[in-house]
């Protein structure tokens, strides 16, 4: 996979600190305890957009990197509203440029596909502003695999690259292992997968009657709360249990594991939250015990007509 570096040369971090809940869910105060915690834990990548919590997250986020940016590797999304067009990218992203506090970023991504504006005009934006120093890396983010494909051959095309790609996938979401991995792999493109708690579900805490985003929120409500993935993360609970260790741990952890390399985006609204998310890399887990979670779900079938014969 590509290796995402930092300004000074180092490389990204296998785990990706998420700010999404900066200046929301978490308080300035209680973001820069996450920030300096993540440091600690030598976590170099934070991801954040344009959007999160009405910029206070990049805002928060652009003032914590401010004395270390050298040391940092800087992501932001554009374009989840408003389209694909340069237009576009080029307004968010100043407003992003100024929320931060910053010039420049390492990886700018586009948030979503946009069916209404050519590859062309958007991934010339990109590699203009590659071009201008502005930013280094070009990714996606929620691109089926065909869509990366169509946008690789238009950016290789100008000269540049998609480097990186951020999918959702969980031990309840594994779509993305059917085409996206064998995608990114083959494309030498960085998986940043979002999402490897399952919005919550996979620490365990509605096992135990807890309310959380699964509760509050519609759409992660739509998105996790079926049977079979509160079946698995009862079981997940259970086999952390006799491991001594916390659900969450064993599902980032499971993330890292895949054979791709993920750079799993964790995040949290206090320190105590994040704690077992961090725990993830320095847990060793054996291939027994990486098989045994995959078989809490359902493996997806590869991508082929003939799977007699897969």
């Amino acid at each position: 996979m590509t290796n995402l570096t930092t300004r000074n040369g180092t490389s990204a971090s296998r785990l990706t600190f998420g700010t999404m809940q900066f200046g929301g869910t978490a308080d300035a105060a209680e973001s820069k305890a996450m920030f300096d915690t993540a440091r600690e834990a030598g976590i170099n990548h934070f991801d954040t957009a344009v959007s999160y919590t009405g910029g206070a997250s990049e805002a928060i986020l652009g003032d914590l990197i401010k004395d270390q940016r050298e040391d940092i590797f800087l992501a932001t999304k554009v374009g989840y509203v408003g389209g694909a067009s340069r237009e576009n990218i080029t307004k968010q992203f100043d407003t992003c440029r100024k929320q931060l506090g910053q010039d420049a970023v390492d990886l700018l991504y586009m948030h979503r596909f946009d069916d209404d504006t050519a590859l062309e005009e958007t991934f010339s934006t990109l590699s203009d502003l590659q071009a201008k120093g502005s930013v280094r890396y070009i990714g996606v983010s929620n691109y089926a695999a065909w869509q990366v494909m169509k946008a690789q051959a238009i950016a290789q095309s100008l000269g540049t690259r998609i480097d990186a790609i951020q999918p959702m996938y969980s031990l309840v979401k594994r779509q993305a292992e059917v085409e996206i991995f064998p995608m990114a792999k083959d494309q030498d493109i960085q998986l940043i997968p979002y999402s490897p708690l399952g919005g919550g579900l996979l620490t365990g805490k509605y096992v135990k009657g807890e309310t959380g985003r699964l509760t509050e929120d519609k759409r992660y409500k739509a998105r996790y709360d079926q049977d079979w993935m509160h079946e698995t993360a009862s079981a997940l609970a259970m086999l952390a249990a006799e491991h001594g260790v916390a659900p969450a741990t064993l599902a980032v952890r499971w993330v890292l594991t895949h054979p791709t390399g993920p750079s799993p985006i964790i995040s949290a609204r206090s320190v105590k939250q994040l704690q077992p998310s961090l725990d993830a890399a320095q847990f060793a887990m054996s291939a027994d015990l990486y098989a045994q979670i995959t078989a809490l779900s359902v493996t997806p079938a590869p991508a082929t007509d003939r799977l007699e014969e897969a």
